[in-house]
């Protein structure tokens, strides 16, 4: 009997509430609203960056109506019910907390700050002011996700013994560039090995254990790292992040009794192929995601389901709660000591 694959079942677009948004930072937010304004019935409503010039353009393009004079100015916006986070990393934490301050749900992008101390910071206190707090891990809310969470949830491949991911690209030195700025939280781990480490947190949970090899690149910045994860089950995970290698940006999950590859790139809309069997006397069946021409066409995807969260009340998302994104953040604070010579990264344990 051939595989049949599980059918996604996603919030629809019309059926959540359509919020008004406010958006600090034009760099991956350009992709973000292109996503949301033509996928979903949420819109913006105001945007703040530090280059007024190339913010007004911003709005114009996307047909923003209102520009604040300060992210104090748009956290306070009457008509703004959530605001989208899109600055460099270090800017997360004082952002977030102005916006929660302010009484507004926030999404913040990827990592969510720059220690899992700092994500804990911002997720309690979003609980404590009652809003709804999550990264953007947008990988969390794709249907080739929502199809790898029903198959393990029905065992398909039965006991799950080891998760593969990786995420890196070449990267060519430049001081002035974030990724190579310790400053402005440069390095492959905060920037690209966030999704390997999340997508294992996704099957496995945080880990018991974690060894980590790397290299520090110019600038003093983890140029690449890879990371042995143990679990508490048995399970394993291994996840791979560079600047200066193009890894091939897929994730499987490995169980006793077959696989589930998600294709590349497995943090956008993609792919997904299970496999049950062995050697020899296997089955497949594949879905493919062909409804985007431009990956990150995809956001919208989580935009959706973040509105959902908020009309349900909800202060966390239940596929990215709280106490996972902090313990992301602990596996980068531990991966990035460790390359940066500063002490553990053999064997070192989750709290």
């Amino acid at each position: 009997m051939s595989l049949t694959l599980p059918t996604p079942i996603l919030p629809d677009p019309a059926a959540v509430p359509a919020l008004r948004w406010g958006v600090i930072g034009t760099g991956i937010a350009d992709r973000f609203v292109l996503a949301l304004h033509a996928h979903t019935t949420q819109r913006v409503v105001a945007v703040t960056a530090r280059d007024a010039e190339k913010t007004a353009a911003f709005a114009a393009r996307h047909g923003i109506p209102r520009v604040a004079e300060s992210v104090d100015a748009l956290v306070n916006d009457s008509e703004v019910d959530v605001v989208y986070i899109a600055t460099p990393h270090p800017l997360h934490r004082e952002q977030a907390l102005a916006a929660i301050a302010a009484g507004k749900h926030v999404l913040i992008e990827k990592p969510i700050a720059m220690s899992a101390d700092e994500a804990r910071e911002i997720t309690d206190a979003g609980r404590t002011a009652g809003v709804f707090v999550t990264e953007a891990m947008w990988t969390r809310y794709l249907p080739q996700t929502e199809i790898l969470r029903l198959l393990l949830a029905d065992g398909a491949i039965g006991e799950v013994r080891l998760v593969t991911a990786d995420f890196g690209f070449t990267m060519p030195f430049d001081p002035s560039h974030r990724l190579w700025n310790t400053e402005l939280g440069g390095g492959a781990l905060l920037d690209a090995g966030v999704y390997p480490i999340s997508f294992a947190a996704s099957v496995l949970g945080t880990p018991t254990d974690i060894v980590t090899r790397g290299d520090l690149g110019p600038g003093d910045v983890d140029a690449r790292a890879d990371l042995l994860l143990s679990y508490a089950s048995g399970a394993r995970a291994f996840a791979s992040t560079s600047l200066v290698t193009a890894l091939p940006v897929v994730a499987s999950v490995i169980g006793s009794e077959g696989r589930i590859d998600l294709h590349s790139p497995f943090f956008g809309p993609s792919g997904i192929t299970w496999t049950r069997g062995g050697m020899g006397s296997d089955e497949t069946a594949t879905w493919i995601d062909d409804r985007f021409e431009a990956v990150h066409e995809g956001l919208g995807y989580q935009a959706t389901a973040v509105a959902s969260y908020i009309g349900e009340g909800l202060a966390e998302s239940p596929v990215h709660t709280h106490d996972d994104i902090v313990g992301v953040m602990h596996v980068i604070d531990v991966a990035r000591a460790a390359i940066g010579g500063q002490g553990g990264g053999d064997g070192v344990p989750a709290p």
